[in-house]
């Protein structure tokens, strides 16, 4: 090998290994935020909370919530880590965490820019929205739950996985945001009267990420059904209309649990407005039943009566999309494959071309157990 051939070879390896290292920073020095939270306040001022866990054994409290106004997210950067120990680093982050009055702006999603911008950035963060300022949930820290990333993380994580709320990640959110046969939607939780965090379902934003709809956990399991999105056994509770009650109690209520669920959507163009057919074939295995009916003589009859009401709170979902021009369920990809002219037609507002359009939901169940109590 020639002198210059290892000279080359020399130098190319000093500058990929001085090159890798440039930007480095100690783990000492460095903090880890793991929530972003973003909001406005009253004075529409855009303020950014951050929650960084505290590595000591000497402090009590096991994370740090700052609160600061800016008029970027990448502005705040800076103003937070002068609060901080050391770096602050958006590469760990678990959850975003938006307000409700950022949700009430169109376009907000253009303030996160900065975390999709950095290539070192995971994309995987889940998205809540939290109905009301942020203030009231970052700073409530009780001591009997787990750090509030944590928790959000756990509770997005376990209720989608049963198809009670969605997992909206965020590069799942941009695909939702730029693909126009489709609106965004993520998880939202609340706060009740005790001041305990609670997962409340689904929040729904119209094309250009303003708040629209709240579906709540079983509103958000029909979503999932529409979407073909079911996993798992999913569970319902239905009233049965002229079951009488007994008392206080609530005996008119039979449950069940779904599984294997078959979703069909058709899709057809007729004067002017599409036309979409939902056939779901939805078994079921009996896990608990109010009131008394003979369930072995006379199943078929108990099986028409349950799709009969899951039927009708399918058809009260596709209500609310209407109503409010939006399509959580994706059919407009169904359009854009099936009726690709006339979709292109309308794919600009295709909010405004679902809502006249024509949507026919059936339900067929079939009761495939009915469990071991006679």
């Amino acid at each position: 090998m020639s002198k210059q051939m290892s000279l080359l070879i020399l130098f190319s390896f000093v500058v990929v290994i001085v090159s890798g290292c440039y930007d480095r920073v100690d783990l000492e020095e460095n903090i880890s935020s793991f929530l972003v939270g973003i909001d406005l306040d009253r004075e529409n001022n855009l303020i950014i909370y951050t929650s960084n866990p505290v590595f000591s054994s000497h402090v009590e409290k096991k994370s740090q919530e700052i609160e600061q106004k800016a008029g970027t997210l990448r502005q705040s950067r800076g103003m937070l880590e002068a609060r901080t120990l050391g770096f602050l680093s958006f590469r760990k982050v678990q959850i975003i965490l938006i307000g409700k009055r950022i949700l009430e702006q169109e376009d907000w999603y253009r303030q996160l820019d900065i975390i999709m911008r950095d290539a070192k950035n995971p994309l995987t963060q889940r998205f809540v929205a939290f109905n009301g300022p942020l203030s009231d949930i970052v700073n409530l820290n009780p001591k009997e739950q787990p750090m509030l990333p944590i928790l959000l993380l756990g509770m997005v994580d376990t209720k989608s996985s049963r198809s009670e709320t969605v997992k909206t990640t965020f590069q799942e959110l941009d695909r939702l945001f730029y693909e126009k046969g489709v609106t965004p939607y993520m998880s939202q939780v609340v706060l009740d009267k005790k001041k305990e965090l609670v997962m409340n379902g689904t929040t729904l934003l119209d094309k250009k990420g303003k708040y629209a709809a709240t579906l709540k956990l079983p509103e958000t399991i029909l979503l999932h059904i529409l979407q073909k999105n079911v996993r798992r056994p999913v569970s319902f509770t239905i009233h049965i209309p002229g079951k009488s009650k007994s008392g206080p109690f609530d005996t008119d209520r039979i449950s069940f649990n779904a599984e294997s669920i078959k979703t069909k959507i058709s899709t057809s163009y007729l004067e002017e407005r599409f036309i979409f057919g939902i056939k779901i074939e939805m078994p079921i295995s009996l896990t608990e039943q109010l009131f008394p009916f003979d369930v072995k003589k006379r199943g078929g009859q108990l099986e028409s009566l349950i799709a009969e009401q899951v039927q009708d709170q399918f058809e009260s979902l596709i209500r609310t999309i209407q109503t409010h021009k939006i399509d959580p369920i994706g059919l407009g990809l169904y359009a854009r494959a099936y009726e690709n002219k006339r979709y292109k037609e309308v794919q600009d507002n295709w909010g405004e071309a679902l809502a006249k359009a024509d949507i026919q939901v059936s339900v067929k169940v079939t009761i495939t157990s009915r469990g071991p109590v006679k």
